[in-house]
């Protein structure tokens, strides 16, 4: 009588393992087969194509003249932007004209001749008015300076949480007050850097909280992801802690690719 007793619970104990198993490797089948939906899905898309940046060719002070002049703007409004009887040295770069070259060593300070644009007034150290002066500035091209130089246009459309990172093709445009040799307006491969408005914490409490029913994933606007958790009441909690951990370590972030704040 014993022996059927523990007979019966072995092979009662048996099967639920048997089930168990065949229930996690279903979930693990459900949930790798929704990352790879979403990783395949339109907004993963492939890095776009680089433009190499053509460096202008500096061959001649005489051609440097003509061609090196440190403004990107061709129309008469400049006037309004350009202080008037302020010193020559602070004058933004839309407001004088300077003959660039590029005999000189990289990242020190070189002398260049400069002269007001029409309709531009500056004085030097003296107060005395000049429309010829000398301008002292580092030797370095425009996409050289330092990033707080320049303002690079922002990417939505590429995936921030990736291995490895990725990049995007961004142009760049130098501050008016910066001086450097070169195209003012450049292309610059930078890392993917935005936001769409998730925040960390609240994805992580969800996910402690509320993620058997798929909270976190449905926050995240991952509503496939979601939805598998919640009909398998969070893949009977195993899935629910895998996402807990991955949350907290940052590898599921939001479906639109972007950070979280």
């Amino acid at each position: 009588m014993a022996a059927d007793g523990f007979k019966w619970v072995f092979e009662r104990g048996r099967k639920i393992m048997s089930s168990c198993v065949i229930t996690v490797l279903l979930l693990l089948d459900i949930y790798f087969t929704c990352v790879i939906g979403y990783l395949s899905s339109p907004h993963v898309g492939q890095e776009p194509p680089y433009a190499a940046q053509q460096n202008p060719v500096m061959s001649s002070p005489a051609a440097l003249t003509a061609s090196s002049v440190s403004s990107v703007v061709t129309g008469e409004n400049y006037t309004a932007r350009c202080p008037s009887d302020g010193l020559c040295t602070k004058l933004p770069a839309e407001c004088i004209s300077c003959a660039y070259h590029h005999n000189c060593s990289y990242g020190q300070p070189t002398n260049f001749t400069c002269n007001t644009r029409p309709g531009v007034r500056c004085v030097n150290g003296s107060g005395e008015q000049q429309q010829n002066f000398t301008l002292t500035v580092d030797c370095r091209f425009c996409w050289q300076l330092d990033a707080s130089q320049y303002l690079c246009s922002n990417s939505t459309s590429c995936m921030t949480v990736s291995c490895p990172r990725r990049r995007y093709s961004a142009t760049c445009v130098v501050l008016e007050l910066a001086h450097c040799l070169g195209r003012r307006e450049f292309q610059k491969r930078l890392f993917c850097n935005w936001t769409g408005g998730y925040k960390w914490s609240t994805a992580l409490a969800l996910s402690i909280t509320l993620g058997g029913f798929g909270a976190d994933r449905f926050y995240l606007g991952q509503w496939r992801e979601g939805l598998g958790k919640l009909f398998s009441f969070g893949g009977l909690g195993i899935w629910t802690l895998i996402d807990v951990l991955l949350i907290g370590v940052g590898y599921v972030g939001p479906a639109d690719g972007s950070l979280y704040i």
